[in-house]
């Protein structure tokens, strides 16, 4: 069974801000600018930050101690930590360029991310997936955060092709009574990105000891999960700039859902056509 994760360390800003009266006037200047600049931290270095705000390296460097880092090094590595749990941080020089070069950069990680993600599905799992996610009395899909829009478009594509699809947690809703009586005739489609709320572990123990069958989708820091779930594909959602790209989740879900309806062609046809003509008859789409 996973272990629980122990609380974070206060970061950087955190830290900033619990001892900002201490510090001498030149250190708080340095420590505003960090503050005003944080989301792009990581690409400054310590001469940026002296000439920036007009003190000496030593300044910035008696500043950073204060806070518990050894050097600026420890701090950058400190905001790449930070990046890899999602705090939205810029931690690659250009990433808040607005230019032409940006948009190349943007586009050559959202190919990296995408080749990464479904070249690492082996055929047989997808092939499994998408038949449970056809022959499942109930597919039960799981996201919070930010993993609950790709949730609920997960849905949207299923329900064309299918019915009994569900999304939990509904909003301010609990869980449990979503799971209890599930069975191997089922499916949980999990969603775990990074900054996971901490029911996340215990939901995926109890999955886990469940008969139902569960598909795993997340990032790579969801590793620790993947022995207590029946797949687990990862996909990537690192970018050049402060937030997150879901663009290859968003993919596989389509792969998926594509693939569901041409498992069930004719009968997938005729549910959009009765779902389409429903459209019409209550006037809820505009042309």
């Amino acid at each position: 069974m996973r272990t629980q994760q122990t609380g974070m360390q206060p970061h950087i800003g955190q830290r900033i801000s619990a001892q900002y009266a201490e510090l001498t006037t030149q250190e708080q200047r340095v420590a505003g600018f960090i503050l005003d600049h944080f989301d792009d931290l990581a690409v400054y270095s310590a001469v940026d930050l002296a000439r920036l705000t007009g003190v000496s390296k030593s300044t910035v460097s008696r500043l950073f101690r204060r806070l518990g880092f050894e050097s600026f090094q420890a701090v950058k590595r400190h905001a790449r930590e930070l990046r890899s749990r999602g705090v939205p941080l810029v931690t690659e020089p250009g990433g808040v360029a607005g230019n032409g070069e940006q948009f190349k950069r943007h586009l050559e990680r959202e190919r990296q991310n995408l080749r990464s993600a479904l070249e690492g599905i082996e055929p047989r799992d997808f092939e499994a997936v998408v038949e449970k996610l056809n022959t499942a009395r109930r597919v039960v899909l799981v996201g919070f955060r930010n993993s609950y829009p790709l949730a609920l478009h997960f849905r949207q594509q299923l329900i064309q092709a299918r019915d009994l699809v569900s999304v939990a947690p509904e909003p301010n809703q609990s869980l449990a009574e979503e799971f209890v009586g599930l069975d191997g005739a089922d499916l949980v489609v999990l969603f775990g990105f990074r900054r996971r709320p901490r029911v996340f572990d215990a939901l995926a123990s109890e999955l886990a000891s469940m008969p139902c069958r569960v598909l795993l989708i997340a990032d790579a820091t969801s590793s620790g999960y993947a022995e207590q779930v029946d797949w687990w594909m990862p996909c990537p959602i690192d970018s050049v700039s402060a937030f997150d790209s879901y663009a290859s989740a968003m993919s596989l879900i389509s792969l998926l859902a594509n693939g569901v309806l041409h498992y069930r062609l004719a009968e997938g046809r005729a549910r959009i056509d009765e779902v389409s003509e429903l459209y019409q008859r209550l006037d809820e789409l505009s042309p």
